[in-house]
């Protein structure tokens, strides 16, 4: 495909992802893996006031920012400061932990590794999703009240309480084992991450990611960027805007960032910028397993995969028999937000909707694009 091919097909792409139901703006690019071909738009409002969206203005990531959050804990592996094996008792209180996994009348909160948590085969339910007394989540009660905050030890409350584990934790020696994705697995990473270098999330991830990579326009909602950048961009639950509550959004853990710097996030990992051996990587792209049936805007579902904090999309050859579609790595996020890289094109795709009812978007567009691209 040409070039002007392909920018024909991105812009009508990108025209068609603003006109779905509920989208005030969307913001996406593709570029190759050595910079020879770059396409980069936005169309639509930034914030409720009808500032406009623009490719450099930074927008909330959602749980792309578990790749962030996964890259920490593996560069601490690679220098020996833990090991994803170990159990995660050795870096967190008892007090913290116990009663918050509770099988048949067996706690697991001294059998759980690092390891269980990076692969979501701890079998800890997501706090996002379990409903309190009045029948409403976390987020439920954000938007329907006033703006409030959460602690690691306030998500671990809201699962104790339910008493509602998927499963035990797995025995990962074996090459097939169950996942269920959970957010509750990676607030308990950020906390093993401040546990060990005695710093918040944030001053961690500047020291390990953001200074090393360059990533001046990533951050937390409520910090302030290596750059001084444009505000970030607003979010949507359906018809409603999530920006006028920065305490709840801010306990989720997850970072704003731009095109760029995602773009220039994924090119380090895969050129191996982001970690000192190979093998790191292909540890985080190994053992893949495929989450269950199911329909969640929280959780994925088949014929998602997963790995150590990395997703895979790969299309099971049955359904496109004629016409293969490459593999894809990288993550999505609630609000619609994605980052992947093709290997075979090797091509690296970011964006957002910031709207969580568009979290399913991203695997029915960049397949199609991947398609026309081959």
């Amino acid at each position: 495909m040409k070039n002007t091919q392909c920018t024909k097909l991105l812009q009508d792409t990108l025209e068609q992802l603003v006109d779905l139901k509920g989208i005030r703006h969307a913001i996406f690019s593709v570029e190759s893996l050595d910079g020879s071909f770059k396409w980069a738009d936005a169309k639509g409002i930034a914030q409720s006031d009808g500032t406009p969206m623009d490719v450099d203005t930074p927008f909330w990531i959602a749980s792309i920012t578990k790749l962030f959050i996964a890259s920490t804990i593996l560069k601490l592996h690679e220098s020996h400061r833990l090991s994803i094996d170990d159990f995660i008792i050795a870096y967190l209180p008892e007090d913290m932990l116990r009663g918050v996994h509770v099988v048949k009348g067996v706690d697991y909160y001294d059998q759980l590794t690092i390891r269980h948590l990076l692969s979501h085969s701890s079998g800890i339910p997501d706090y996002l999703e379990i409903k309190s007394d009045n029948k409403k989540t976390i987020i439920d009660e954000i938007l329907e009240g006033d703006d409030k905050a959460w602690t690691t030890n306030d998500v671990l409350q809201i699962v104790r309480k339910a008493q509602k584990p998927l499963f035990e934790p797995q025995p990962l020696t074996n090459s097939n084992y169950r996942v269920r994705y959970s957010d509750t697995n990676f607030q308990i990473l950020i906390a093993i991450i401040e546990t060990i270098t005695h710093q918040s999330i944030e001053v961690a991830f500047e020291d390990y990611l953001f200074k090393p990579l360059n990533l001046t326009n990533t951050f937390h909602p409520g910090s302030t960027p290596l750059t001084v950048s444009k505000p970030a961009a607003a979010v949507w639950i359906q018809d409603t805007v999530f920006d006028n509550k920065p305490l709840g959004i801010r306990s989720f853990g997850d970072l704003n960032s731009t095109l760029a710097d995602l773009t220039a996030f994924m090119r380090a990992l895969i050129t191996g910028q982001v970690f000192e051996n190979k093998e790191t990587l292909d540890m985080m792209c190994g053992m893949w397993q495929t989450f269950n049936f199911g329909f969640s805007l929280l959780a994925p579902g088949w014929p998602i995969q997963y790995g150590l904090g990395m997703m895979r999309f790969k299309m099971p050859r049955f359904l496109t028999p004629f016409s293969p579609i490459p593999d894809l790595i990288g993550h999505t996020g609630a609000t619609g937000s994605w980052l992947f890289y093709c290997a075979e094109l090797e091509l690296i795709f970011a964006g957002t909707l910031s709207q969580v009812t568009a979290a399913p978007v991203p695997f029915k567009v960049i397949p199609k694009l991947l398609k026309a691209f081959k």
